[in-house]
């Protein structure tokens, strides 16, 4: 009877309709979505948790029934609400944007569709006010008090459809909603001709998610259906409203997941270095674009082949190759990459509007030039723990973390990796045609977002890359998209190829770089430079650091002191001069190694001590030049230098061009 059980919820969560003991999940069509929809419907049924990576070891139903064992949670119930419901913690994330930007649409969510036959205004009205009666979240508004922001739900009419003879549908999807007083959905009609309407619902995102997408149309759809025939809608009854979401999501005690991704995140990059257009502005606009793209066929065969063979996802294959982007590009081979998942822990909500999305952040190790294989089974332990420990709000995480905070940037992450399975293009409200609507509305939560999803045909793999128009133009984020295309190209040809050979460059790409004329060589070398420009600007600002401004000659007499100071201790040419320097004396530091004839050796105190006593034995410099306050191991000679520096006799050394300037450890 359990194993019959079983198969049909793996039939219902497939959409087949049937499912053997023996039948792999992931053969069948499932993937990692699917996967956590399977979860939701046993620990309804059984309440038991069923974690993720137990699907991907044992994918059938066979091997999987002997794992549902272990400890129960408390499911999503209704509950009785206090005076005043908290919001989740992804809606008080954007709460607070809305307190401190005020009204704007970057987080409006568009739904536009072109229908196509004599629609019925009177029941398209009716069936709105259905679905927001039986949708809480689509009529809730978040005042507060004293700074504590509240959810209040007001009455059904809160939510109208206003129709436009003469309107446009882009600037309609730019309403900035009045998150404290005014109802989270609008809904508006634009007549197009003859028996042709454009219908765009725009939804705030504090209200749902792309996942809400699904159950909105389709209860609009009966309730328009029903009204037509002047009568109530039958729908089946939710078990649950979002505050009571809400209030489940406050009572949970996270403290082990927490701590795990505390571990797991521990010493992440605040952000990752690629090669933009423009350096990050001190706030971001948010305005993006977006670049459309298709796998070819025969490479998007080859990559699901590559994940039936390892065990692994279609998502995890794509993840790991925009990993292997980056790190191509020089950012590193510690990559952080954000993912959305439903974040729908319960059945009891799978068919609710609302902002349940959750964000995990998947950091991603390319170290070691391994070969795609063994980065792919990377990415699945790395996957798999992370999809174990999902119900950590990210809003949460970020509070906890305390991460370097930018309004330039996002927190913990600045490129998204999705994979959806098609949804298909076409939609019937009642005996209407609708087929989506371009909308125009673009915004740019991140600085790249990688949007993989199954094409049409169920075999192929449609993409876009959005992408922020505050670092990169569209020529550079379609050369990204280029860039991509040949990497994903490379390992469904040969994943055990490392990854360091995988040639992200077309060849005309090469051959322009490569025969580039980059202009003569300036003569001498960078001493010399540098004192032609003072003897020209003297008195012109030439460094400002860490709030401190330097004119050319200030920076040439504390570097010419600094010089002077280490030819005193015998320093010299192709001498080598560690430095721990401190801003806003780390330029000048430099300068004056430079000016001395030594080579610097840069050191970053916030690394480990091990790792600095490690380089510092394998260098071996001669002098340590430090600032005030900055410890390093080091047992060696040691100057410490400030922003006063006595005067220290020195003579010009002749520096050569061809003279050693740094070592550096990477």
């Amino acid at each position: 009877d359990r194993e019959q059980q079983l198969c049909d919820l793996f039939a219902e969560v497939l959409e087949l309709p049937s499912v053997s003991v023996d039948d792999d999940f992931f053969a069948l069509g499932g993937h990692s979505l699917l996967v956590m929809r399977l979860a939701g419907r046993v620990r309804a049924e059984w309440g038991v948790d069923l974690p993720v990576r137990a699907v991907f070891d044992t994918p059938t139903v066979a091997a999987l029934l002997p794992k549902l064992a272990g400890a129960t949670r408390e499911p999503i119930t209704a509950r009785p609400r206090p005076a005043r419901v908290p919001l989740s913690f992804a809606q008080q994330r954007l709460w607070f944007h809305y307190r401190l930007e005020g009204p704007d649409p970057t987080y409006n969510i568009p739904m536009a569709w072109r229908l196509r036959g004599p629609l019925d205004r009177a029941a398209l009205t009716a069936a709105v006010r259905d679905v927001a009666e039986r949708h809480e979240s689509l009529r809730t508004v978040f005042p507060d008090v004293d700074g504590v922001p509240y959810q209040h739900v007001l009455g059904a009419d809160a939510v109208r459809v206003t129709v436009h003879d003469d309107g446009d549908l882009a600037a309609a999807a730019e309403h900035a909603f009045a998150l404290d007083r005014e109802a989270p959905l609008r809904v508006d009609l634009f007549p197009a001709g003859p028996d042709e309407h454009v219908l765009l619902l725009l939804l705030h995102h504090i209200a749902g998610d792309e996942w809400s997408e699904e159950p909105l149309r389709r209860d609009l759809s009966i309730a328009y259906e029903a009204r037509r025939a002047d009568r109530a809608p039958s729908f089946r009854p939710l078990p649950v409203q979002y505050a009571d979401f809400a209030l489940w999501q406050r009572a949970q005690n996270l403290d082990d997941q927490v701590a795990g991704w505390r571990a797991v995140l521990a010493g992440l990059p605040d952000e990752l270095e690629l090669p933009a257009d423009r350096p990050r502005p001190a706030e971001a606009s948010h305005r993006g674009e977006i670049v459309d793209f298709t796998v070819p066929d025969r490479v998007a065969r080859e990559l699901r082949d590559l994940a039936r063979g390892t065990g692994t996802s279609l998502f995890m294959v794509v993840q790991a190759a925009v990993a292997v982007l980056l790190t191509r590009l020089g950012a590193g081979t510690d990559i952080p990459l954000g993912s959305p998942v439903a974040g729908r822990p319960d059945a009891a909500v799978d068919d609710l509007v609302g902002f349940f999305v959750n964000t995990l952040v998947l950091r991603t190790d390319t170290g070691g030039d391994p070969s795609f294989r063994e980065l792919l089974a990377r990415v699945r332990e790395t996957d798999l723990a992370a999809f174990d420990g999902q119900e950590v709000p990210f809003e949460h995480l970020v509070e906890v973390l305390n991460p370097v905070r930018s309004l330039g940037r996002h927190p913990l992450f600045q490129t998204m990796v999705s994979y959806l399975p098609g949804g298909g293009g076409a939609w019937r409200l009642g005996d209407l045609d609708g087929h989506p609507e371009p909308v125009g509305h673009r915004a740019a939560m991140f600085d790249l977002s990688f949007d993989f999803a199954d094409a049409a045909d169920g075999t192929g793999i449609d993409g876009t890359l959005e992408f922020g128009l505050d670092r990169w133009d569209p020529a550079s984020a379609r050369t990204l998209v280029d860039r991509l295309q040949r990497v994903l190209a490379a390992v469904a040809a040969d994943p055990a190829r490392a990854i360091g050979r995988i040639d992200v460059l077309a060849p005309d790409e090469r051959a322009t770089l490569l025969a580039a004329d980059h202009g003569p060589v300036p003569a001498g070398s960078i001493v010399d430079l540098f004192e032609a420009q003072r003897a020209a600007t003297p008195s012109a600002t030439a460094l400002v650091s860490g709030g401190r401004g330097w004119t050319f000659d200030e920076l040439d007499d504390w570097s010419a002191r600094l010089a002077g100071a280490l030819a005193a201790a015998g320093v010299g040419r192709g001498d080598l001069v560690s430095l721990a320097t401190a801003r806003p004396l780390t330029v000048p530091a430099i300068l004056g190694v430079l000016k001395s004839g030594a080579a610097y050796l840069p050191l970053d105190a916030y690394q480990p001590a091990e790792r600095i006593a490690g380089i510092l034995a394998d260098a071996a410099p001669v002098m340590l030049v430090a600032t005030e306050g900055v410890d390093v191991p080091w047992s060696g000679r040691r100057l410490t230098v400030g922003a006063e520096l006595p005067e220290a006799p020195h003579e010009r050394v002749a520096v050569r061009a061809d003279d050693p300037a740094y070592v550096i450890y990477t």
